[in-house]
């Protein structure tokens, strides 16, 4: 069960994916999953995608921890790599969550 998120910041990737290089799009989004985890304030992921299109929403501790993230080196140059092989357009949204709960079939 995951967790309740509450005060924590969530940064909301929406995106459409070219088609191109699926090999190296899959190792990219692999590789910056596991960076993701080993980063401070790190909080959890929920991604899901459908026919090119892609939600991946990143949990942090704080904005602090999601703007570092943002600035980590690596992540700044697999983003540039999404922009000029992988994507043809995202959106992205940070917001503060205000209020979470969870709920599994018994």
């Amino acid at each position: 069960m995951a967790e309740k998120r509450s005060g924590q910041t969530v940064v909301i990737f929406v995106t459409e994916r070219s088609g191109d290089d699926a090999e190296g799009y899959a190792a990219a989004a692999a590789a910056m999953d596991a960076l993701a985890a080993k980063q401070p304030g790190y909080r959890g992921m929920d991604s899901l995608s459908a026919d090119g299109l892609g939600i991946t929403l990143s949990y942090w501790a704080d904005e602090a921890s999601a703007i570092a993230w943002r600035e980590q080196p690596d992540h700044a140059a697999t983003r540039e790599a999404g922009r000029g092989r992988w994507y043809n357009w995202y959106r992205l949204h940070v917001a503060e969550i205000g209020r979470s709960y969870t709920w599994s079939r018994p």
